[in-house]
């Protein structure tokens, strides 16, 4: 797999966020958008992701063919603070949902997916009952152990205690390999693992 941003510019009214981006991902390696606050990597990873548009250039996808931008949404897993669960649902129904659509990596179970979460004696719970970090890490499961080619994670340790992290980075880890993954984020302990950093500020208009 294989993404191509050309040139490409993001701006809001008249307010540009940064411009002129060309850069390529690639399978086999992980990636850290990195920036204060406010400097453009969520809105980065949207446009990615195929959430947003450019304002200006364009975003290829490759694999052995080109997919088309209107596809490339069951090709990625894409999770961020912002993201909200389904609060109704308690978590056995939230990923027998989320699953509905993405299809479990090889070789691993929803069940697995409790055990590595660490939420099983949670599983009839609603997710309004849980804690923040426990909702986070309902969001890097689904996100990570889906079986996808892209993976892209904003600020993934938001509200997780140091045990949280420390699952996190084992986590990514072990499921790293054969994909592209990138991370949005202004803290190393996210994304220290990554090989090749993009600074956004440097394409600040």
């Amino acid at each position: 797999m294989k993404i191509e941003l050309k040139h490409v510019s993001k701006r809001f009214n008249y307010e540009w966020i940064f411009r002129e981006l060309t850069f390529d991902f690639e399978s086999g390696n992980s990636y850290a958008i990195t920036g204060q606050n406010g400097s453009g990597k969520s809105t980065l990873l949207k446009i990615i992701s195929g959430q947003l548009s450019p304002s200006e250039g364009s975003v290829i996808y490759s694999a052995q063919k080109i997919i088309n931008a209107e596809n490339i949404y069951a090709e990625v897993s894409f999770t961020a603070p912002y993201i909200e669960l389904i609060d109704d649902f308690n978590l056995t129904e939230y990923l027998q949902f989320h699953f509905s659509f993405k299809k479990v990596l090889k070789g691993r179970s929803q069940n697995d997916l409790l055990e590595i979460s660490g939420l099983q004696k949670h599983r009839n719970k609603s997710l309004k009952t849980f804690s923040s970090g426990m909702k986070q890490r309902v969001k890097l499961i689904t996100a990570i152990l889906s079986d996808t080619p892209i993976l892209l994670l904003d600020e993934p340790t938001s509200n997780l205690d140091t045990a949280g992290v420390a699952w996190y980075l084992q986590l990514i880890e072990e499921y790293k390999n054969d994909r592209i993954v990138i991370i949005g984020s202004n803290m190393e302990r996210e994304y220290h693992f990554c090989n090749i950093i993009l600074d956004i500020t440097e394409y600040k208009s």
